[in-house]
C-alpha cells in the first residue's frame, strides 16, 4: 500500500490567537491530500466531474496530538481505506517536516454520486484501477 505525501507551509492566515494552526483548517490541508492523491495518479477530482461524478463529503473526524505553528512545514500522509463501494474512505496523518512528529490525523469519508441524478453508484473502474496501489487493507 502506498501512501501519497503532499507537503504544506504553514501560512499565518492559518492559524489562530493562540498562534496555532486554527482547528478547522485541518480538514482544508486534508483536502490538499485528497486532491494531490487524485492528481498524482493522473485522475484529477476535475476529470471525476468531467465523467458525470460527484464525490460529496458525508462524515469526518479527527484527532490533535500537538500543535502546529505558522512556518512550519506539514506532511499530510494520505492513504484509502475504503474504495469499491460508493463510499470512499481516506485516512490522513500530519506529521512535522523533518522531525516527523505527529500532529494530527484523521479521516474523511466520500460517496460517489452521478452528477445528473443525484443518486449514490459504485466508483468508476478507472478511478477504482487509480486509486487501488493507496488502498489500505
Amino acid at each position: 500500500m502506498l501512501t501519497h505525501v503532499t507537503e504544506i507551509r504553514v501560512r499565518y492566515a492559518d492559524t489562530d490567537k493562540m498562534q496555532f494552526v486554527y482547528n478547522g483548517k485541518y480538514l482544508e490541508y486534508f483536502e490538499v491530500g485528497r486532491t494531490e492523491l487524485l492528481r498524482s495518479t493522473g485522475l484529477p477530482y476535475s476529470e471525476v466531474e468531467k465523467k458525470g461524478y460527484q464525490l460529496p463529503l458525508i462524515e469526518a473526524g479527527l484527532k490533535y496530538y500537538q500543535p502546529a505553528v505558522y512556518d512550519d512545514v506539514l506532511e499530510i500522509h494520505t492513504s484509502v481505506k475504503e474504495l469499491y463501494s460508493p463510499k470512499v474512505h481516506i485516512e490522513y496523518v500530519v506529521k512535522r517536516k523533518n522531525t516527523d512528529e505527529l500532529i494530527a490525523e484523521g479521516f474523511t469519508t466520500h460517496i460517489f454520486i452521478r452528477t445528473d441524478t443525484k443518486k449514490a453508484v459504485r466508483p468508476p473502474k478507472d478511478y477504482v484501477a487509480a486509486l487501488e496501489p493507496f488502498f489500505k487493507k
